[in-house]
C-alpha cells in the first residue's frame, strides 16, 4: 500500500523530485571527488614540497565544497517542498473521502481512529518522503560511487568492504524485522489512547457527576502505559543500530589502517591513497547508515500507509448516482415503500417493511419505545444510510437516484443531539443559509423561541458560541439548532426528538409558531413526549421496527393499545381526551 500511496500523491510533483535527484547527484559527486583531491595534495604536494600544487588543489577543493553546500541546500529545499505538499494532499484526500462516508463507515472506523489516521499516520508517511528526498536519493549514489572510487585507489584492501557492508546490512535487517510488529502495535495503542482521552473530555461532566475521576485516571494510565511500553521496546530495539554501525565503522577503519600500513611499508600503496581509501570506506558505511535511518522509518510508515489505504479504499455504502436526477415530480413529499433496514453484522433488521407518506402542509409524527427504530427512519429519510430493502422517495424520486445537492436541499435535519460549531450565534444560524440577513435570523429565532435569550447574551447575534455549544444550556442549544434549520427554509423538516429539552410551555409556543409560519412544509417529527405530537396530522406508532398503527391522536386512542399505553404513562385521562 505504501508504494501505491506514494505513486498516487507524488505523481504531480515529478519536477520537484527531478530537482531533488539532480542536486543530490551533484552534491554526492562533489563529496566523492574531494577525498581524491586530498590524496593528490598529500602524495603530489606535501610529499614533494610543491606549495603551488597544494594551493591550486586546495582552492579547487574549496570551490567544490561551496558547490556541494549549495547543491545540498537546494536538494533539501526541493525535498521539503515535495514532502509538505505530499502530506497536505494525503490529508486532504483522506478528509474528503471520510466526508463521503455514511454513518456506517464512520462507526466502523471510529472517530478517534480516523483522527489518528488523518494526523499521525499521514505524518509518518510524510516523514519518510522527507527523509527519502534528503537521504535515500544520495545514499545509493554515495555507496556505489564510494565503492568505485575506493577500488580505484587500492584493489587489495577492498576485501574489507566485502566483509563490513554485508555484516552491517545483516544486523540492521534483523533489527528492523523485529520492529515492524512493534510499530503495528504502537499505532493501535495510539488509537486507544485517543479514544479514551476523547471519551473523557467529552464526558467530563458525567465523570464528575458520578465521582469517577480516579477510575478514569487509572483507565487513561493503563492505555498510556501500554503505549509507552511498546514505544520503549521499539526505542530499545532501535538503540542497538547506532552502536553496531559505529562498531563496524571503527573496526573497518582500524582494519584499513592496519593492513594499509603494511602495504605502504612494502611500497605498494601511498599515504594519500590510504587516506582516500579510508574516507571512501567511511562514506560507504555512512551511506549504509543513512539507509538504516530510512529503514527505521520504513516499517512505521508502511503500517501507517496501510491504515490510510484502508480508509481510502473503503467505498462509502451511500453511493452518489452518476447523472443524478435533478427534477422532482412531487416536491416536498417523503415516502417510504416497504423499507427494511439492518445494520451490518446485526442478527435482525431494525426496521421491517415500513411504509408511509408525509406530504406538504402536514405534520407526520413518529412515536414508540426506545430502540424501536424511530431515529433510523429519520436517518434513512436524510440518506445517512441506504435501505437494505425497499425504497425511500423524496419529491417522488428514489433518493438513490437523486442528485446529492438536490437531495440535501430538500431537508433540514435537527438531530437528537444537536451540535453547534464554534463561532457566533449568527454564524451558527447561517450554517443553514450563508446569505441569510439579520432580520431572517431574528425571525427564525422568534419561531424557535430563542430570540429572548439571544438578546440577553452580550453581543446578541455576535455572541460567541463554543465548540459543541457547551457555553449554552441544552434547551438553548436545541432552540438554536431548530432556528438553524428554519433559516435554511427547506421543503421538508426532520425533527428527531428535537423538543426534549424544552419545557411544556416553550414546546407549545414553538409548535404553534411552526404551524403558523411553516405550514406549507412537510414535517416529520420524532418525539417521546405525547404533548409534542398530539396535534399531528398523522401519528405513526412504531413497535420493534414495524408500524403497527397510524392515524390522528383521537383515532389512535380508539384503535391502538400501544399508543394508549404511551399516552396513559404521560397524561391523565382528561388530558388525553382533551
Amino acid at each position: 500500500m505504501l508504494m501505491t500511496l506514494l505513486k498516487r500523491y507524488l505523481k504531480p510533483y515529478g519536477w520537484l523530485l527531478a530537482g531533488v535527484v539532480v542536486f543530490q547527484l551533484a552534491q554526492t559527486i562533489a563529496s566523492l571527488y574531494l577525498p581524491a583531491l586530498n590524496a593528490d595534495i598529500i602524495d603530489d604536494g606535501v610529499a614533494k614540497g610543491d606549495t603551488g600544487f597544494i594551493i591550486q588543489t586546495g582552492g579547487m577543493m574549496l570551490g567544490i565544497t561551496l558547490l556541494q553546500i549549495a547543491c545540498s541546500i537546494a536538494a533539501v529545499w526541493f525535498g521539503a517542498r515535495v514532502a509538505m505538499k505530499f502530506g497536505r494532499d494525503v490529508r486532504r484526500g483522506v478528509f474528503h473521502h471520510v466526508a463521503d462516508f455514511s454513518e456506517q463507515e464512520v462507526t466502523r472506523f471510529g472517530a478517534p481512529s480516523l483522527i489518528t489516521r488523518t494526523t499521525n499516520d499521514v505524518q509518518q508517511v510524510q516523514m519518510l518522503v522527507l527523509m527519502s528526498c534528503t537521504m535515500l536519493v544520495s545514499a545509493p549514489i554515495l555507496a556505489i560511487g564510494g565503492v568505485v572510487m575506493a577500488l580505484r585507489e587500492d584493489l587489495v584492501l577492498s576485501w574489507i568492504m566485502v566483509v563490513a557492508v554485508p555484516v552491517l546490512l545483516l544486523v540492521v535487517g534483523i533489527i528492523i524485522s523485529r520492529m515492524v510488529p512493534l510499530f503495528q502495535s504502537m499505532q493501535k495503542k495510539l488509537d486507544h489512547v485517543n479514544r479514551v482521552l476523547r471519551e473523557q473530555l467529552t464526558g467530563i461532566r458525567v465523570i464528575r457527576a458520578f465521582v469517577r475521576e480516579g477510575v478514569e485516571s487509572e483507565r487513561f494510565d493503563e492505555a498510556n502505559a501500554a503505549l509507552t511500553d511498546t514505544a520503549l521496546k521499539a526505542g530499545r530495539t532501535f538503540a542497538l543500530v547506532f552502536p553496531i554501525v559505529m562498531l563496524v565503522l571503527n573496526a573497518s577503519s582500524v582494519a584499513v589502517l592496519w593492513f594499509g600500513a603494511f602495504r605502504i611499508e612494502a611500497g605498494e600503496m601511498q599515504i594519500g591513497s590510504l587516506t582516500a581509501f579510508l574516507s571512501y570506506l567511511i562514506q560507504i558505511l555512512m551511506a549504509v547508515m543513512m539507509s538504516t535511518m530510512i529503514a527505521f522509518l520504513l516499517p512505521r510508515a508502511a503500517v501507517s500507509a496501510g491504515r490510510l489505504g484502508e480508509v481510502l479504499e473503503t467505498a462509502p455504502s451511500v453511493v452518489e448516482p452518476e447523472g443524478g436526477v435533478r427534477a422532482l415530480t412531487a416536491p416536498g413529499t417523503l415516502e417510504f415503500r416497504n423499507v427494511t433496514f439492518a445494520y451490518p453484522g446485526a442478527e435482525a433488521p431494525v426496521l421491517h417493511e415500513v411504509s408511509f407518506t408525509a406530504r406538504p402542509g402536514e405534520v407526520t409524527a413518529i412515536v414508540g419505545a426506545t430502540g424501536s427504530g424511530k431515529t433510523t427512519i429519520v436517518n434513512l429519510a436524510a440518506r445517512l444510510f441506504d435501505a437494505t430493502e425497499g425504497s425511500v422517495f423524496v419529491g417522488g424520486v428514489d433518493v438513490r437516484d437523486l442528485d446529492p445537492e438536490v437531495l440535501n436541499a430538500q431537508f433540514a435535519l435537527v438531530p437528537q443531539k444537536p451540535y453547534l460549531f464554534a463561532g457566533t450565534v449568527a454564524s451558527t444560524l447561517r450554517y443553514g443559509d450563508p446569505e441569510a440577513s439579520d432580520p431572517e435570523l431574528w425571525r427564525a429565532l422568534e419561531i424557535a423561541q430563542g430570540a429572548d435569550f439571544v438578546r440577553a447574551m452580550p453581543g446578541d447575534l455576535d455572541a460567541p458560541i463554543a465548540q459543541g455549544g457547551t457555553n449554552v444550556s441544552g434547551g438553548q442549544r436545541q432552540r438554536l439548532s431548530i432556528a438553524r434549520a428554519l433559516v435554511k427554509h427547506p421543503p421538508i423538516y426532520l425533527f428527531d426528538d428535537s423538543f426534549s429539552a424544552l419545557d411544556t410551555a416553550t414546546d407549545a409556543r414553538l409548535r404553534r409558531a411552526l404551524a403558523a409560519d411553516v405550514s406549507d412544509a412537510t414535517m416529520l417529527v420524532v418525539a417521546q413526549r405525547v404533548a409534542t405530537i398530539v396535534d399531528a396530522d398523522n401519528i405513526l406508532v412504531v413497535e420493534d421496527g414495524r408500524i403497527t398503527a397510524s392515524g390522528t391522536h383521537a383515532e389512535l386512542l380508539d384503535t391502538s393499545a400501544a399508543y394508549v399505553e404511551i399516552v396513559s404513562s404521560q397524561l391523565s385521562a382528561e388530558e388525553a381526551a382533551a
